[in-house]
């Protein structure tokens, strides 16, 4: 078997897990946001050193690379490609919706839809099949009556994720359902292994954030 870490730092709610091919064996949660910096390393320690490994057992590291959280998503990404560089082992990049979808496959008839808060009325958003299928990339929009019409007259759509308290208010239509269902990662586990079996994997040199919207940081106060 393969022993793999999984990082998802991108949404509100981070998580890193460890899992024996495709199964997860282990899961550590963190939901205070603005945390999730401090917390990750010391979590990643912990959970290796409780399932009775050593880091230097792992063979691959995958990551949610975003859309999401801007900060968060830089302290997984660089994170896990320390990590990588520092053992000689793959980096697996995997999008955040692509990682929300996989959650609630078991739920959906056909096309599944994560959304992302982004603040305002602005979410993140990507449509997939009930197989992971990429039927739209991921991309913001402002949420309006009109949005995801190009698929409501003729599918049915589950959505899933913090943006759905936006739409729900706002779109409502008979091939509509939402989902309540909060992705971590263990969802990582099975995309993962999938790529790892196929060595698909990402560069370590060049594999950036998905941040959709260009990133700005705050001038530095003297």
């Amino acid at each position: 078997m393969s022993l793999l870490l999984h990082i998802d730092t991108s949404l509100s709610v981070a998580s890193v897990c460890l899992s024996n091919d495709k199964d997860s064996i282990a899961l550590s949660v963190n939901e205070h946001q603005q945390g999730h910096a401090a917390w990750l390393h010391q979590a990643i320690d912990e959970m290796i050193k409780k399932s009775g490994h050593t880091i230097k057992n792992l063979e691959a590291i995958s990551v949610s690379i975003g859309p999401g959280s801007y900060t968060g998503l830089r302290v997984g990404l660089s994170s896990a490609k320390g990590l990588c560089y520092s053992m000689s082992i793959p980096l697996i990049a995997i999008t955040t919706t692509e990682l929300m979808a996989s959650a609630v496959t078991n739920e959906a008839e056909d096309l599944i839809c994560p959304v992302i808060d982004a603040r305002r009325m602005e979410v993140y958003s990507a449509v997939y099949d009930k197989i992971l299928n990429e039927i739209k990339t991921p991309h913001s929009l402002i949420v309006e009556e009109t949005s995801f019409a190009e698929f409501l007259d003729t599918h049915k759509i589950l959505f899933c994720g913090d943006g759905c308290k936006k739409l729900q208010p706002i779109i409502r239509h008979e091939n509509v359902t939402y989902s309540n269902t909060v992705a971590n990662a263990t969802h990582l586990a099975q995309l993962a292994f999938n790529r790892f079996e196929k060595k698909d994997f990402a560069d370590l040199a060049y594999t950036e954030p998905l941040y959709i919207k260009e990133f700005y940081s705050s001038p530095q106060k003297n």
